[in-house]
């Protein structure tokens, strides 16, 4: 099997999960960041990123054939969708009720001594990277997830919609209410800070 996202894509509309997998691996870090820019840092230690992703991995595999897009760009908004809807009901669920005071709880274990989750995840999910890999991808997402709530807001909202969401310089224009060059200035410009923050993460 390639690597070619729009071959992946075919593949998984036609049933394939393995290619589906690939596809989920391969927008893992946009999605991360997506989920810390979306999720207040309180509740961030609440929800764990690899539970999030595993619900996005059932709610895809089960509804890809539904999906009616083609191309690349198309399927990461819809994958962004899907997530953002998991992000909401996940946020309503411990925000939406007073029985709960996040401030007074804490994990029972943290990821390298929860044994019996890694465990689960080795047969539930087929391995696409390894733990130092997911690590490094983890601290790429934390960083650029910080770096990106320091931008301007027109910044960080051109960053969102052309980077993370695959999104055209038109289809970014028509949402931010701009013509495409100032877009694409606006782009390079927040490119820019971003490097100078970061450095060889981009």
């Amino acid at each position: 099997m390639g690597t070619d996202p729009e071959i992946l894509l075919n593949l998984a509309k036609a049933g394939s999960g393995p290619a589906l997998s690939r596809l989920l691996d391969r927008y893992r870090g946009a999605l991360e960041v997506q989920a810390r820019l979306q999720v207040g840092r309180r509740l961030r230690a609440k929800l764990d990123f690899e539970d999030l992703m595993q619900e996005l991995s059932l709610e895809a595999h089960r509804d890809i054939a539904q999906f009616r897009g083609r191309s690349e760009g198309e399927f990461v908004c819809w994958l962004r969708k899907v997530f953002a809807t998991i992000l909401s009901n996940q946020v309503r669920r411990y925000l939406g009720t007073r029985r709960r005071d996040l401030r007074r709880e804490r994990r029972i274990a943290t990821g390298r001594d929860d044994t019996s989750r890694a465990v689960i995840d080795r047969r539930l999910v087929a391995p696409l990277s390894s733990p130092s890999q997911q690590a490094s991808r983890r601290e790429r997402a934390e960083l650029l997830s910080e770096a990106l709530q320091t931008l301007p807001s027109a910044y960080r909202e051109v960053i969102v919609l052309r980077n993370l969401e695959g999104l055209s310089f038109a289809d970014v224009a028509a949402r931010m209410g701009r013509t495409e060059d100032s877009v694409k200035n606006i782009w390079l410009r927040a490119l820019g800070r971003l490097r100078r923050m970061l450095g060889d993460l981009l």
